[in-house]
């Protein structure tokens, strides 16, 4: 009952000057508003940097092996690859587990010649983890069995100045430091829309790859979880399950510019949205004290009357929290037009990034996304509520010092 009576108490208080109130509830929803927004467009943006490295073949994480983070040594070679495989699928939150072998190759035709990376691939399993081959201008991609065959990109075909069907000279180092040469007939030619991607696409299948290089088995398994949220936590699940035989790597450690680069934007997001909170909870904290100001007299009279300091401070927090309902609300609203047209059209930032998307071999798309979905409305509700209630800390305290006796009488407390 007397909960109901500090409410109703605090309603009347916050109507008996309406715009003082109106303005702080819209000071709290620009404020939340803002937040949510630099939320969610935070959240769309690394939900697509996650998602373009895992389709442009570095999936999620990597089972490696154990020297392979300090030498980047594309010979290295799993001790047991079909074990890790074999558990890796067995793991319910693994969607698609598919080895790779690697090694430097020299490309030749005719008078013509590139270096590339060639990499060794499940033809079944690629296709599902890696976007870069799933559009081809000509022929096919890679099946189980291929013997002889490699599919490369257009503008590696473009550099070669070969067709389809036409047979590459390949030279590359074999186990031992041996050089080995080999003919690979052309079976498909891959077109990601970007030059840089196309220039450096060169598969042939596993079999092939020890065929042609001497080394058995596959030199890494990527790894793309069920789950993109949950990433750090199902790599050392996975590693726990591998019993530390083989190192699981998340993609921040495969590719350290990109998560260094995820890192930092996270960082200034986190630290620009701690500055628009601090603004609004000094904005609100300024009006509350305004009117604590003003009610000296009247919280004067309500300690006379017998009310304790406590019911004091919670007649205050009663009223910053009424605020903070309203200013989520506000903020929602305030939020709303404009990370809607964000989660659904995107900012198309082609003009301005120029040319390929292209990072560390990964492929960006051009349009960025906000993320919006029910979470917004539980992050409101935080954000007002906890930045009204501490600026409601001060009024309080201020409030509860309130000397009865100088206040009635008018003299400064």
């Amino acid at each position: 009952m007397r909960d109901l009576l500090l409410a109703k108490l605090a309603l009347r208080t916050l109507g008996r000057n309406p715009r003082r109130t109106l303005l702080s509830i819209v000071g709290i929803g620009v404020g939340c508003g803002i937040v949510l927004y630099m939320v969610a467009f935070t959240r769309g943006s690394s939900e697509m940097r996650i998602r373009a490295i895992s389709e442009s073949g570095f999936g999620h994480a990597r089972i490696a092996p154990a020297t392979w983070e300090k030498t980047r040594d594309s010979d290295l070679r799993l001790v047991d690859w079909k074990r890790d495989l074999d558990i890796a699928g067995s793991m319910a939150e693994v969607e698609f587990a598919a080895p790779h072998s690697r090694t430097t190759a020299l490309l030749a035709f005719g008078t013509c010649v590139t270096g590339v990376e060639m990499v060794g691939v499940d033809p079944n399993v690629e296709r599902n983890i890696s976007r870069l081959v799933r559009v081809l201008s000509e022929g096919r991609y890679l099946e189980r069995g291929d013997e002889g065959a490699v599919v490369i990109g257009t503008a590696i075909a473009d550099r070669l100045e070969v067709e389809l069907d036409d047979d590459l000279f390949i030279t590359i180092a074999g186990a031992g430091g041996e050089m080995k040469y080999a003919m690979l007939r052309i079976v498909g030619i891959v077109s990601t829309g970007s030059r840089t991607i196309d220039g450096t696409i060169c598969h042939v299948t596993l079999a092939e790859m020890e065929h042609l290089t001497g080394y058995l088995g596959a030199g890494e398994i990527t790894i793309v979880f069920r789950d993109p949220s949950n990433i750090d936590a199902l790599t050392v699940r996975l590693q726990e399950r591998l019993e530390g035989t083989d190192p699981v790597l998340s993609w921040k450690v495969v590719i350290p510019s990109q998560g260094g680069d995820m890192g930092s934007d996270t960082v200034f997001m986190n630290l620009l949205m701690g500055v628009v909170i601090v603004v609004a909870v000094l904005g609100v904290a300024s009006a509350q004290l305004t009117a604590i100001l003003e009610r000296k007299r009247e919280f004067a009279v309500l300690i006379a009357l017998g009310m304790g300091g406590g019911r004091i401070v919670r007649l205050v927090l009663i009223e910053a929290l009424a605020m903070g309902v309203l200013g989520a609300v506000a903020g929602l609203a305030m939020g709303f037009p404009f990370i809607y047209p964000a989660a659904t059209s995107g900012y198309n930032f082609a003009e301005m990034m120029g040319g390929d998307f292209v990072t560390e071999g990964v492929l960006f798309d051009p349009i960025i996304y906000a993320d919006m979905g029910m979470w917004l409305i539980p992050l409101a509700f935080a954000v007002a509520l906890f930045s009204t209630l501490v600026a409601g800390l001060y009024p309080a305290w201020y409030a509860l010092r309130t000397n009865p006796t100088s206040a009635l009488s008018l003299r400064e407390a």
